[in-house]
């Protein structure tokens, strides 16, 4: 079998609507859109439209809102951090190096204090839980908040 030969199974696929290509297409004349009317007019859309009562997008309430100042940041915890070498400074691009994060959200890195840590690691990010800040110091380690 070549390239050139390969065709759909039979019945999957049908041929396109042209409409409005004369009588003989049995789709001329109106286009398949009747005669007159709202709906046979060029660029009708009418999505939403439920014959005079109130739409459901308008019958619902509006809910919540976004904070514009809220800080976005990319959380790592200390159980994650346990699989680092000794002495290892430990920082948002190193840990995107490793493949621990993914990305760094625009306000940095902020560690949590879930899980033990055993190591002895150098810390730098832009925040830290005081429970994650506690368990590095106490394994010998420091933090410093970049």
């Amino acid at each position: 079998m070549k390239l050139h030969e390969l065709r759909p199974p039979e019945g999957s696929t049908s041929a396109k609507k042209r409409v409005g290509r004369g009588v003989g297409s049995g789709l001329g004349k109106t286009s398949a859109k009747g005669h007159k009317g709202q709906k046979a007019r060029s660029g009708s859309k009418k999505n939403g439209f439920e014959g005079g009562q109130m739409p459901l997008a308008r019958r619902l309430p509006k809910r919540g809102f976004t904070n514009i100042f809220a800080k976005e940041y990319t959380i790592v915890n200390i159980s994650q951090l346990n699989d680092l070498a000794d002495g290892t400074v430990v920082d948002a691009a190193f840990l995107k190096q490793e493949g621990i994060i993914s990305k760094i959200e625009k306000d940095g890195l902020k560690v949590l204090g879930r899980g033990e840590l055993t190591k002895r690691l150098n810390v730098k990010a832009a925040k830290f839980s005081e429970t994650a800040q506690k368990a590095i110091e106490a394994a010998g380690g420091t933090v410093e908040v970049v």
